[in-house]
């Protein structure tokens, strides 16, 4: 078993995958909850199985990966215009953030690397296919195992079967090039995306719900619908109690409690 291998294990070791991502700063900046992100890195509960951060990130938050038990430090390493939505970018052009070995010098367990396609001119298609080919290819030359994530341009505009059919596409794609998981939109019958992958699909949690109880109930129906685990932001950070949250998130996707159950176990507001 290579070092890729052994660190997908690690990501699975318990079911299904909960990550908790903090890498908002790296596109919109500080952000309420996340303005002081070593401060973020302590509302981490360890039981979760990795945290998604920005690279320049990693050495600020190394604390939190230094624990017994640590989660795995997932770190995103290019950066694209599409989720700059405070400036109103619309051409979704994906750049390199961050070299491969730069990164797991500093502490990098698992890479993720975006996509977007369908961005209505196949040059930039093109472009943003080849940079997330030479990750992925330099992430494995290193054992280092690759979340894809795939993000539709415009999806705030686009219709549920206008998102669900460019997710299902795109998801596939992603897979295709290489990516040992994904990481992306639920869709209207997300269980034909999570089918149509030969590696397991993580669903975000995007924007912040008004309820706890909502967010869990998005990561319960992600899981029924087939998805192998979460991936929370806002919704598992944007809380009075992270740690209590992350540990409902973590007994709803990895054992199958229902939300309810969750928000009185953990005593959620």
């Amino acid at each position: 078993m290579d070092g890729r291998e052994i660190r997908i294990q690690r990501l699975q070791e318990r079911g299904k995958t909960v990550v908790v991502a903090i890498d908002h700063g790296m596109f919109d900046g500080p952000i309420p909850a996340m303005i002081d992100l070593p401060e973020t890195a302590k509302k981490i509960n360890p039981i979760i199985d990795a945290v998604l951060l920005a690279p320049g990130m990693l050495r600020h938050c190394a604390p939190l990966f230094a624990q017994k038990n640590a989660p795995l430090a997932a770190v995103r390493l290019n950066w694209n215009t599409v989720y700059c939505f405070h400036w109103n970018y619309l051409k979704a052009k994906s750049v390199y953030a961050y070299d491969v070995e730069d990164a797991v010098r500093e502490g990098m367990d698992v890479a993720l690397v975006s996509l977007t396609l369908n961005t209505k001119d196949e040059l930039r298609d093109a472009e943003n296919v080849e940079v997330f080919c030479t990750l992925v290819r330099q992430a494995h030359r290193l054992g280092v195992p690759v979340i894809g994530e795939y993000f539709p341009t415009g999806h705030t505009t686009m219709t549920p079967e206008e998102l669900h059919q460019d997710v299902l596409a795109g998801s596939r794609i992603v897979a295709e090039l290489g990516a040992d998981l994904i990481k992306t939109f639920n869709t209207v019958r997300f269980a034909e995306v999570t089918g149509s992958c030969p590696v397991p699909v993580l669903g975000l949690g995007a924007e912040k719900l008004p309820r706890q109880i909502d967010a869990l109930q998005l990561a319960a129906d992600e899981i029924n619908a087939g998805a192998g685990g979460v991936v929370f932001g806002r919704n598992a950070i944007q809380v009075d109690n992270p740690h209590a949250f992350q540990a409902a998130l973590n007994d709803v996707v990895k054992n199958g409690i229902s939300p309810n159950d969750a928000v009185k176990k953990y005593s959620l507001g």
